[in-house]
């Protein structure tokens, strides 16, 4: 929990007593604030996503009536935001990066870096021994990669349908594959597409698309990744062509996959990237904020940031001036 100017602020996770729940983007694991008919503090983005995709009947909460509050694109995916906040007691600027991505996702806003004194900073990549190639790099190979395949059989693509599809289609788009989709995939495109990120693709979800033409062709698919274990087996016996599987996602720098082919895709940050993102920003503290922030303050403090994981009863150290009594 932030506080700052008589309000508490909870990031990307449901806080008892918040006054104003952030959600930084709406992947499931960031959206446990979003309740029905409850305000929260998102981009419009994450709201029509949060309510097309997961369901949620949230309203979308105007950060305008405060001045001392801006939301800043964090480059993560669609619609993803950090927030900066100034608080005027304290005289203290304080940013939460959210998810972010210091390369330029070739289906997303390019990431927004301001100045501020205390930075609260994601952690899912916490060590120096993953380092991402340049995304032009992985994009060109995984286009050549699917053309050649294209060639011998079908391609299987898995993804998360939310964010990593999106952008695989744009790669794809690029060398002109326009790919088959899933039926959730297609419901994220939609919402995509009223936000003005123009995708191709085919739905072979019944009813929706003209896919009849495109599945006799050694097609190209995404689908999500639980779907990627028994599809290709299923497919196999359908049209009777050999499937090569394929993913992406930063973790194939990590760990092997049981596919043809894996591509270090990612839509965070490095550590070494985060570094640079650290000096950008400037600030006097840095707080580790996730599931691997006493990992990655541990690896940061060896370069000489005054660093600490983000957790109770420290994290009220962060913003000052808390008034229980300042309505939401």
């Amino acid at each position: 929990m932030l506080y700052a100017n008589g309000y508490s602020i909870s990031l990307d996770r449901r806080e008892p007593g918040a006054d104003i729940d952030f959600i930084s983007h709406a992947h499931t694991d960031h959206t446990s604030a979003a309740r029905n008919n409850k305000s929260v503090l998102a981009s419009r983005q994450t709201v029509d996503l949060v309510r097309g995709i997961h369901g949620k009947n949230v309203k979308h909460y105007d950060s305008s009536r405060h001045g001392w509050i801006s939301l800043l694109n964090a480059g993560h995916m669609l619609g993803s935001k950090q927030i900066r906040v100034d608080d005027y007691e304290s005289g203290k600027r304080i940013i939460y990066s959210g998810d972010y991505q210091m390369q330029q996702s070739i289906a997303s806003e390019r990431i927004e870096i301001d100045r501020a004194d205390t930075l609260i900073i994601d952690s899912t990549y916490p060590g120096p021994e993953v380092i991402f190639d340049d995304k032009e790099t992985v994009e060109d190979g995984i286009r050549k990669w699917t053309s050649a395949m294209q060639k011998h059989g079908i391609v299987l693509f898995g993804a998360y349908a939310m964010g990593k599809a999106q952008e695989l289609i744009a790669i794809l788009n690029a060398a002109g594959i326009t790919p088959v989709v899933s039926k959730k995939i297609n419901d994220v495109n939609s919402i995509y597409a009223e936000h003005g990120v123009k995708l191709d693709y085919v739905s072979a979800y019944k009813g929706i698309g003209d896919h009849e033409e495109e599945l006799k062709r050694n097609f190209v698919g995404i689908v999500e990744n639980h779907n990627l274990g028994a599809l290709p087996y299923l497919l196999t016996n359908a049209y009777g062509k050999r499937v090569f599987t394929a993913v992406a996602t930063g973790f194939a720098k990590e760990f092997q996959f049981p596919t043809d082919a894996q591509f270090p895709l990612s839509d965070h940050a490095d550590f070494w990237q985060a570094v640079d993102y650290i000096d950008a920003v400037g600030p006097g503290k840095v707080y580790t904020y996730g599931k691997s922030a006493g990992e990655f303050a541990a690896n940061l403090k060896k370069l000489g940031y005054d660093t600490q994981p983000f957790n109770a009863p420290k994290e009220r150290a962060v913003l000052y001036n808390y008034n229980q009594n300042k309505p939401f």
